[in-house]
């Protein structure tokens, strides 16, 4: 067997939680679907895409930890994420959407436990 012949199915990441059932509801409130849960992991889904939250937290982990979560409509996606409140009910930051050097128009959200997420959609080619 060649690592050619080889496939993949999927990568997930672990996202750490401080506070393990406000992050469940704060993903729920955005639109994600608590697929399984048990008291130290969740398996959550938005449509094909997935990560894991899991019941661990360190401060330094969290804070340096980035996920990129690509979506059809970056600024769509924001006046979602703004229409949920979150921002109000989590104590959590939203950045604006922006044309970013790397071809990707996308706006930022730190999570409850201090998680970056970066939510944004390809550029089209003639645009980067």
């Amino acid at each position: 067997m060649t690592v050619d012949s080889l496939q993949s199915v999927e990568i997930k990441a672990f996202v750490p939680a401080r506070d393990f059932a406000q992050s469940l509801r704060f993903y729920e409130r955005i639109g994600c679907v608590i697929a399984w849960s048990s008291s130290d992991l969740a398996y959550l889904r938005f449509g094909e895409t997935s990560f894991l939250l899991q019941n661990f937290y360190v401060a330094e982990h969290a804070g340096n930890f980035m996920m990129s979560w690509l979506v059809d409509d970056a600024d769509a996606w924001h006046r979602h994420i703004v229409a949920t409140r979150v921002v109000a009910e989590f104590g959590v930051r939203l950045g604006k959407p922006a044309d970013r050097a790397w071809g990707i128009r996308d706006f930022t959200l730190t999570d409850p436990a201090g998680v970056l997420w970066r939510i944004g959609h390809n550029l089209p080619q003639e645009t980067r």
